[in-house]
């Protein structure tokens, strides 16, 4: 009897979910193993003189943790799901918060958590999250006609953008700035709070720059390398996009790139660049048109989405999603400057799997047709 009901709710949980976006999904992961193995190798092997599966096996076993993470979560009762997000967000808040007292600090950066088997990156868990409890504070009935709402949501992107200032993590801070201010649009504010709240970000940071000089001044150096690249050193910026140009539309063919031995950490920050250079930019564009159609049939599926919650949430996971791989992109063909972005579901990490998945979880959780599934 047990079994038979095990077999009705997981045939009902496949025949409910979206299975284009599922699939798309798993369609990301598999090519981030594919790309991880052809990039991290001669790293491994040759640079590193560790077994030339190194990055790889660690590579591969994250990779089946976020699956199972992504599915556990596209499985669990979607009330349940909104219970719990509030607590998840705080636990992984609470490790962001641990960072500058506990963070390991690697490239004058201290954006980890050691826990002896696996370094964590806590905003990397953490930006669904926000999102997710951003939604909740836009939606909370008391505060419908109320701009407090606004102002609330404001000081929680605020205690998140301190802290990964002082880590310091300028790229995660914009991103996370993006996808708020696309969020808070979808639930109706005015153009004019959105200006405003921009304005103090802009001017904030400005200040911060100008105030804090030793800290922040790789972050000006960018700046000015970037407007001017005779003023500063762009060395791994034009590695990529040298690398982007060699590779043409076919690629010189797996293991032939050389920008994974010229550029350090390429697996993780220019991974789109490796992928280029050895595959070709059609397969790069293949890449991002699979990101685009996720985020296609996101918003189909908020059109008809009758809960504000569920609406507003997708809209902002799915600004989540698209900034990051065009900031990602950017920063590979030298559009905008050098930020250490990842690319979800591709990049090499741990940390940034287990987000991608958390992601793409909730996402699967929100789009399920609810007409024949029992929530």
């Amino acid at each position: 009897m047990q079994e038979n009901t095990y077999k009705f709710y997981l045939s009902n949980y496949w025949r409910n979910i979206d299975k284009k976006i599922f699939f798309s999904f798993i369609i990301l992961f598999s090519l981030g193993l594919f790309f991880s193995f052809s990039s991290t190798s001669s790293l491994a092997g040759e640079r590193l003189n560790k077994d030339y599966y190194f990055f790889f096996s660690k590579h591969l076993t994250f990779t089946f943790l976020a699956l199972i993470i992504m599915i556990l979560i596209s499985i669990l009762n979607t009330s349940l799901l909104k219970k719990i997000i509030i607590p998840l967000f705080i636990v992984s808040f609470i490790f962001l918060a641990l960072v500058p007292l506990m963070g390991v600090e690697v490239k004058g950066a201290k954006r980890w958590l050691d826990f002896y088997f696996f370094r964590l990156q806590p905003i990397e868990i953490l930006k669904p999250f926000f999102i997710l409890v951003t939604v909740n504070i836009l939606t909370i009935e008391k505060f419908q006609n109320s701009q407090l709402k606004y102002f609330f949501s404001f000081l929680l992107l605020s205690s998140v953008i301190i802290l990964l200032i002082e880590q310091p993590d300028l790229g995660q801070s914009i991103l996370l700035v993006g996808s708020w201010i696309a969020t808070v649009f979808i639930s109706g504010v005015s153009l004019f709070y959105i200006f405003s709240f921009f304005s103090i970000f802009l001017i904030s940071i400005s200040f911060i720059l100008y105030l804090l000089p030793d800290k922040f001044g790789y972050v000006v150096n960018r700046l000015i390398s970037f407007i001017d690249p005779s003023k500063g050193d762009k060395f791994q910026s034009s590695s990529a996009l040298d690398a982007i140009k060699l590779g043409g539309l076919t690629g010189q063919g797996m293991g032939e790139g050389i920008l994974k031995e010229r550029v350090p950490e390429a697996h993780t920050d220019y991974i789109i660049a490796i992928i280029s250079e050895e595959y070709g930019s059609i397969i790069s564009i293949v890449i991002i048109l699979i990101f685009l159609f996720i985020s296609f049939r996101i918003i189909k599926n908020c059109i008809n989405q009758k809960d504000k919650i569920i609406k507003f949430s997708l809209c902002g996971l799915a600004s989540l999603l698209i900034f990051q791989t065009f900031i990602h992109v950017g920063v590979n063909t030298s559009l905008i400057p050098t930020t250490g972005m990842t690319l979800p579901f591709l990049s090499y990490g741990g940390s940034s799997l287990v987000g991608s998945a958390i992601l793409a979880g909730v996402i699967l959780n929100y789009t399920k047709n609810r007409i024949y599934f029992y929530d």
